[in-house]
């Protein structure tokens, strides 16, 4: 118990910045779990769950005692969103890796080097919806999040909740398009983590602004070499 409660508690300082010690090793977790995605490995959904309980406690602090800040109940919500839809992303990922050792009916490559799911491209009817629930999602949180009174403005805590769940549920599916993302979430979410006080969460949004431009092009170049040894094999 008196390790639990060190986690909760402990602190360190940056100039005149406290930051929790549980929201750095939360996002780092999260980090970790963001490398694991780019290499394509299963591990990254289990390491990405701890993560994810980690800032749960952090983004609804006054639950635990740390009202220094603003609760950010989107930022709460989408870590329980991230449980959920990485549960069936562990399932999913290691299906594939289990039916990766021979080649399939259907001419697609096995697995390599352990890698457990096979990046492709969404169709153009995905994408549609992808952007359709995005924009239509934070419309319909907005109002939600206002009323539970989350951090203004509303609107970008919504975005990064629905754009944080896409983006989940398309590395599950392999979708090469689930990096760029990312990317929306990040532009969104570094601003207001930081008028909200959320310095380490802020800044490891900014890295991970580049680190998701760096998977795209990894799974981007998979994909495209798995298709060509796929044709080349047909």
């Amino acid at each position: 118990m008196d390790a639990i409660r060190w986690l909760f508690d402990a602190t360190f300082s940056i100039g005149d910045q406290h930051l929790l010690w549980r929201e750095v090793i939360g996002n780092a977790f999260g980090l970790a779990s963001a490398l694991g995605g780019m290499r394509r490995k299963v591990w990254a959904w289990p390491v990405g769950i701890v993560g994810n309980l980690l800032l749960f406690t952090v983004f609804l602090g006054s639950w635990f005692g740390e009202a220094s800040r603003a609760d950010m109940l989107g930022q709460a919500g989408r870590q329980v969103m991230f449980i959920a839809v990485s549960v069936y992303g562990w399932y999913r990922w290691r299906e594939t890796r289990r039916r990766g050792a021979d080649v399939r009916a259907d001419g697609k490559v096995p697995s390599d080097d352990g890698a457990a799911v096979h990046p492709r491209w969404a169709s153009p009817r995905a994408r549609l919806g992808l952007a359709a629930t995005l924009v239509g999602g934070t419309l319909l949180l907005t109002p939600v999040f206002r009323a539970l009174g989350s951090f203004e403005p509303v609107w970008a805590d919504a975005w990064i909740f629905m754009g944080s769940l896409l983006a989940t549920y398309g590395m599950a599916k392999g979708w090469v398009e689930f990096w760029l993302i990312w990317v929306m979430v990040d532009v969104v979410g570094v601003p207001l983590l930081l008028s909200a006080g959320y310095w380490a969460t802020a800044l490891m949004y900014l890295f991970y602004g580049g680190f998701t431009l760096v998977g795209f092009f990894v799974w981007w170049r998979v994909q495209r070499r798995e298709a060509e040894t796929a044709y080349h094999l047909t």
